[in-house]
């Protein structure tokens, strides 16, 4: 069941479409992408300027032809994935069930992921362009010098031939450009083009407000009544403002038959959608671990194959484990949730209705610039279309991955689990609304009997132990900008929690019947800005809290600055103004509280979420570049002095060699997260080569996690893996362990290295033992560590104690761990000693 895409009357003509829809904020700031706008049409007006703009061949059929060779391509290709939880990333092409809405409430400070195009690039969606594109009417050319004029279906097929060149599959005039793979930049190079071939102007706002040719080609009509061609019918309404497609979607849910309660018990068959994005891969598994059920994953693709190829490209993507044990368990099903029926024929349709006694709902469109009627048939009609599966057949149980968007623009002192959402006028952004619209949907579908079940996420993070997390997601956005330009705004509270914890209580809901039927916030406790502060002088980090407007222009300019490339899509989503109003809503954002969920977790056991620095370690950890820039002073450092002898690999070591290293790291995420040592310094040593050597690398503490080598005894300490230059261009290697052994003097074992040099690409030539001595170890590793003199002096205390005592604590279980050894081979032995005397 989808609602249709005809136009309902609309409210109040008077009042600007866009002004109504979204109230977005116009003027010469707007996205700071008209900057990019102005050049892509003046490097197009540049480009045509000896064209005739009336010329036949200026017009939409021959775009249509020169795109198909596919080099004026603006959107990005993507396989799906989004992410769940906030997103950053304007450039979300489709949301078919394969992008991940859970954290995507921006009341939380969450966003969305962003989708990917439909993975069905190659020759035969160029193919397919071309056949679409080709079947489209020319323009009728108008006499040079006057304006050109368009009756609409003229003008709708123009602009979906200009469009096909920037879409990854092909589209009629009623198909959403977003939908169809295009992205945001290729939205300016779309409107570029327009204004180049057609002569038309409409702003980027409308375009994602709703991306339909025809309904782009509506609007601009209605709103330039001297482009429209003499014709006998009166001109085309404008289009209907998106509250009055909202309510029309939600008269669709009163079509559904009455249907009985369902059977209460544990589901053996579920249909996951989204399961290629953040959330939902990991909720996938879970459910894998956690019960027995065998999981159909609906996946937008051609085929069942190209639907299991992409499964496990997304799975394996986020760090999670994909066998022939999971793939057992795993149907994948291509379709597509945007689609009636979810794009299945009739007998596939009828089959999964009988076949599933379990349905999940994790897919979304998650895109923050997009207005309500360019999301609906993702968010609102497809859970509409899986309540009517839920239907088919056999009651179904239906669970709903929601957001804590739904109560963006409310007033409450506090987020309740069963308190009223925001007014949905009040919510401000069309991606707030599709939220709200699923959920009154599926309220309306339980009033038909089904049993429906909301799960609102707020913001999730990284996953505490892999460190996987969405790169184009708003919160790891502000992490990174934090760590790297030390800014944080100055929001109320955060209700953000590690995709590991949701999605694991998401799956004993889903799993558990007696939990059915209720809302339910994957919050857990929120984070309040004096935790985060708290934690952020504890890591030694002097973090200035801004206006999060200021914070907004402070951060672009520093990530245009730098530049950081890492960080393109934090500053995109920045300067779209819809965006700054979900960080608006984000800042004023009351706590989220869990009532039901909190009662939930502690009946069955469930551990509570990760939290501080523990939580967010590993995922810093992976970020790439959130350290300092080069050339800035490092966070800690020290120095480190070791000598001694080596010699060719089965001699005698007689050969001085002595390092003067500096051993630094970059942020408390590098000490917590990885273990590692940047490390820098010389190497001097007359065999190698007549002048000092420079040396880099890295040091880990405690490798392995202090597991002994293969044909080793001793435990591994530190693991010291640095590359030696020469001036004259020759390079070596350089690996050195510190050992922990039983017997042995403590102060040996911290500062001795056993170490082998060899040859770049070559194996060891040389071997030996250098040592730290005596009278450098306090002056240099204790009295000698430097902090980061940006920060106050408490701050620099604070980050050398934390550092003493986590490094204190490193080598305190590496000194232990051999003692604990020798006593278990001794209890070991003694038992086989009174097995064998029995």
């Amino acid at each position: 069941m989808s609602g249709t895409d005809d136009g309902v009357p609309m409210r109040n003509p008077a009042v600007d479409r866009r002004a109504r829809a979204e109230s977005l904020e116009r003027g010469t700031g707007a996205m700071d992408i008209a900057a990019l706008l102005d050049r892509a049409a003046s490097s197009a007006r540049t480009d045509g300027a000896n064209a005739d703009p009336a010329a036949p061949d200026s017009g939409p059929s021959n775009s249509s032809s020169s795109g198909d060779d596919g080099s004026n391509s603006g959107s990005g290709s993507g396989s799906g994935s989004g992410d769940s939880s906030s997103s950053s990333s304007s450039n979300s092409s489709s949301g078919d069930g394969d992008d991940d809405s859970s954290s995507s409430g921006s009341g939380s400070g969450n966003g969305g992921g962003s989708g990917g195009g439909s993975g069905n690039e190659g020759s035969s969606a160029h193919a397919a362009k071309h056949a679409v594109t080709a079947a489209l009417p020319r323009a009728t050319p108008t006499p040079s010098g006057s304006a050109r004029r368009w009756d609409a279906d003229a003008l709708a097929a123009a602009i979906t031939a200009v469009a096909n060149r920037f879409t990854d599959a092909p589209i009629d005039a009623d198909t959403d450009f977003f939908d169809a793979g295009g992205t945001s930049v290729a939205a300016v190079e779309l409107l570029a083009a327009l204004t180049r071939e057609l002569d038309i102007h409409p702003d980027l706002d409308t375009v994602f407000f709703d991306a339909r040719p025809r309904r782009l080609a509506r609007r601009w009509l209605a709103d330039h009544p001297e482009s429209t061609a003499p014709q006998p019918d009166p001109p085309p309404a404008p289009d209907s403002d998106d509250l009055a497609q909202l309510f029309a979607d939600l008269a669709d849910a009163d079509r559904l038959p009455i249907v009985a309660p369902p059977e209460r018990v544990a589901p053996r068959r579920i249909l996951l959608t989204g399961a290629t994005g953040f959330l939902g891969s990991h909720l996938l598994l879970d459910l894998l671990r956690h019960s027995d059920a065998h999981v159909i994953c609906l996946v937008r693709a051609d085929t069942d194959d190209a639907a299991a190829a992409r499964l496990e490209q997304a799975v394996r993507r986020f760090a999670l484990p994909w066998s022939r044990e999971v793939l057992r368990r795993v149907t994948p099903l291509a379709g597509d949730l945007r689609e009636p029926r979810l794009g299945l024929t009739e007998p596939r349709w009828r089959a999964l209705g009988e076949d599933v006694d379990s349905i999940v709902n994790a897919g979304a469109a998650v895109d923050f610039l997009r207005g309500y009627p360019s999301l609906r048939r993702t968010n609102v009609l497809g859970p509409l279309t899986l309540a009517e599966l839920a239907c088919t057949g056999r009651p179904t149980p239906l669970h709903h991955i929601s957001s804590l968007a739904v109560f963006n623009g409310t007033e409450a002192v506090t987020l309740g689990e069963d308190d009223p959402t925001a007014h949905v006028a009040a919510l401000p952004i069309g991606y707030d609304r599709s939220k709200w619209a699923a959920e009154a949907v599926l309220r309306r579908a339980s009033e038909h009997g089904l049993v429906t079940t909301v799960l609102r996420p707020g913001g999730i993070g990284a996953h505490p132990d892999t460190g996987a997390h969405n790169p184009r997601d708003l919160n790891t956005g502000i992490t990174a900008a934090l760590m790297r330009f030390r800014t944080v705004p100055g929001f109320r509270y955060l209700n953000a929690t590690p995709v590991d914890w949701v999605s694991r209580v998401a799956a004993g809901i889903v799993t558990t019947p007696s939990a059915w039927g209720h809302t339910y916030h994957l919050t857990g406790a929120p984070t309040t800005l004096e935790r985060v502060l708290a934690e952020t002088t504890l890591g030694g980090l002097g973090v200035r809290v801004q206006h999060w407007e200021r914070w907004c222009e402070d951060v672009i300019r520093a990530i245009e600055d730098g530049p950081v490339p890492e960080l393109s899509s934090l500053a995109q989503v920045l300067r779209s103004p819809v965006a700054r109003r979900q960080l608006a809503a984000m800042v004023t954002a009351p706590p989220a509280t869990a009532t039901r969920t909190d009662a939930f977790v502690a009946a069955h056991g469930l551990p509570a979420p990760a939290s501080g620095l523990a939580a967010r370690g590993k995922m810093l950890e992976t970020m790439a570049g959130v350290g300092p820039l080069p050339g800035e002073e490092p966070y800690l450092r020290f120095a480190e002095t070791l000598s001694g002898a080596i010699g060719p690999v089965g001699e005698t070591a007689e050969i001085p060699c002595e390092l003067r290293l500096s051993l630094s790291i970059a942020n408390t995420a590098q000490m917590f997260g990885s273990r590692t040592l940047d490390v820098t310094g010389e190497l001097t040593c007359a065999r190698l080569h007549d002048e000092p050597i420079t040396v880099d690398g890295t040091a880990t503490v405690r490798p392995h996690d202090g597991i002994p080598l293969r044909d080793e005894t001793r435990h591994p300490i530190m693991h010291y893996r640095l590359t030696l230059r020469a001036a004259s261009g020759e390079t070596w290697w350089l690996h050195g362990y510190k050992f922990a052994a039983a017997r042995r003097r403590l102060v040996r074992q911290l500062g001795t290295q056993v170490v082998e040099i060899g040859r770049t690409g070559e194996p060891a030539a040389f071997t030996g033992e250098v040592a730290v001595p005596m009278h450098t170890y306090l002056p240099d590793q204790i009295d000698g560590i430097r902090i980061d003199p940006r920060l106050s002096e408490r701050q620099q205390r604070l980050a050398k104690l934390l550092w003493l005592s986590w490094f204190g604590g490193q080598l305190g279980k590496s000194l232990l761990e051999p003692m604990l050894r020798v006593g278990t081979d001794l209890l070991d032995l003694r038992r086989a000693l009174r097995k064998e005397h029995r």
